[in-house]
């Protein structure tokens, strides 16, 4: 069973590949791109583990109650990840800056996470959802920006929407999407397969979006660079996570 985000149609064989990729311009994304600005005071990210300075973000928590479409923003928590997801970064609580309350309250902003929402329970039910909202901006000041320093990852929930925000002209910032069975790489190669088992490919305009099913693949976003060193340019993203067996933390581990 699949359901549609109003002005967007998702190929069936999304649930059989365990992602899809939506073009810009779906009226209920769009509404989103109107807070774009909201990403020039995103806090740097302290917890990064490979020394760099280069990704800021912000952190929220819902919980969406599909009977009565209720959704609550959840007391402030820390972000955390399984060592089994997360061999970087996994293991630790990690204290971001709450999304702003315009923002996370903003009718643009709820309402995609209702629909995204609805969109997932249609693939797999479930009474509840568990959502975890990231605002990120990956800067390439230092000449260079990783989207995903972990690599090729899970994120230990059951689906995954990427918002693409904004992107300056850039070198690099390839996603690649592939089974997290193994079955080939995002590379093509492997054993072969790649053509079946690996996508990759080049979020490039504002609305952009990639929806993953978190149990079936694997995702990652390759580093980025300026097109000339003195340029910079930054991508920034909107990454919501969708869990039903509640929120991730130390004694949830799976």
């Amino acid at each position: 069973m699949t359901a549609d985000l109003p002005g967007a149609s998702l190929p069936p064989s999304w649930l059989a590949e365990g992602h899809a990729r939506l073009p810009a311009g779906v009226p209920a994304i769009e509404a989103l791109l109107v807070h774009a600005g909201t990403w020039n005071d995103l806090p740097p990210d302290r917890y990064l583990r490979d020394g760099g300075r280069y990704r800021y973000r912000r952190h929220a928590c819902f919980v969406h109650e599909r009977g009565g479409g209720a959704l609550v923003l959840a007391p402030r928590r820390a972000h955390w990840q399984s060592t089994l997801y997360n061999a970087l970064h996994g293991g630790m609580e990690r204290w971001f800056e709450p999304i702003e309350p315009g923002f996370a309250g903003s009718e643009a902003f709820t309402g995609l996470l209702r629909r995204f929402g609805e969109v997932f329970a249609a693939a797999r039910p479930a009474p509840r959802w568990y959502i975890e909202a990231h605002q990120f901006r990956i800067d390439t000041a230092d000449g260079i920006g990783r989207p995903t320093p972990e690599g090729a990852h899970r994120d230990g929930v059951d689906f995954v929407a990427i918002v693409l925000v904004r992107r300056d002209p850039l070198r690099g910032g390839e996603t690649r999407v592939f089974p997290a069975d193994g079955d080939g790489d995002a590379e093509g190669g492997g054993d072969g397969a790649g053509a079946r088992a690996g996508r990759r490919f080049t979020m490039q305009q504002p609305g952009e979006t990639l929806l993953l099913d978190d149990t079936r693949v694997i995702h990652e976003t390759t580093p980025i660079q300026p097109l000339a060193p003195a340029s910079g340019g930054v991508r920034d993203t909107l990454v919501l996570t969708y869990r039903a067996g509640g929120f991730q933390g130390p004694a949830v581990a799976g």
